[in-house]
């Protein structure tokens, strides 16, 4: 058996840019005029959880539980405001065949390992008609380290694999796959990766 592992974000959806404006903007809407760093790469853990935290600490803010839950709670409300306006995130083409065509191979398992909070993605997956109900998901919830995250997302297909491929868009999943071990394909502009699954082989 095999594993396949997808990020969302660029990934499966073409939402990464719309979801960093969002992220940003809800975490505005709680905490006021604060200070980011200038892209994803300047942080440390590019989790949602771990981007926040690194967020509380460079602008000296107690990290609290009320706050984190009132930031999920506006990012979620931020995504469907969206949706109303803007329709739902159009997927990377070929990325729902290509899922169900894992999900019916004898050789291959598939699951989901995402830097976002589970709510979040599932909203966005779920929305865009991708079907869940075969697809372990770990998230920004399950850990704030990448890796970590990843691993996660392995264990919950419980079986042994002779080979481990993730399918990630930035450079931190790069990074990650390189500490673990896994075979990394890219996918869009920024790492020069594949623009579409259509047609491809996971073989």
């Amino acid at each position: 058996m095999h594993a396949v592992i997808f990020d969302i974000d660029g990934t499966l959806l073409q939402s990464a840019e719309v979801d960093d404006i969002l992220y940003r903007n809800s975490v505005r809407a709680v905490l006021g005029d604060i200070a980011f760093r200038p892209s994803l790469a300047d942080y440390d853990r590019v989790t949602d959880s771990g981007v926040l935290s690194q967020i509380f600490d460079d602008n000296d803010i107690p990290e609290s539980p009320q706050h984190v839950a009132a930031i999920k709670s506006a990012f979620v409300e931020a995504f469907r405001s969206h949706f109303r306006r803007s329709g739902v995130f159009p997927e990377i083409p070929g990325a729902k065949a290509l899922l169900e065509t894992i999900s019916k191979s004898k050789s291959y398992s598939a699951a989901i390992a995402t830097g976002g909070w589970r709510e979040t993605a599932v909203l966005k997956l779920e929305s865009a008609g991708f079907d869940l109900a075969r697809l372990p998901l770990a998230s920004s919830d399950d850990s704030s380290e990448r890796s970590e995250i990843m691993r996660l997302a392995l264990s919950k297909l419980d079986n042994d694999f002779e080979s481990v491929t993730y399918y990630g868009d930035g450079p931190w999943d790069r990074d990650a796959c390189r500490v673990l071990g896994w075979r990394f394909v890219p996918v869009g502009p920024v790492l020069g990766g594949i623009e579409s699954y259509i047609g491809l082989s996971i073989a």
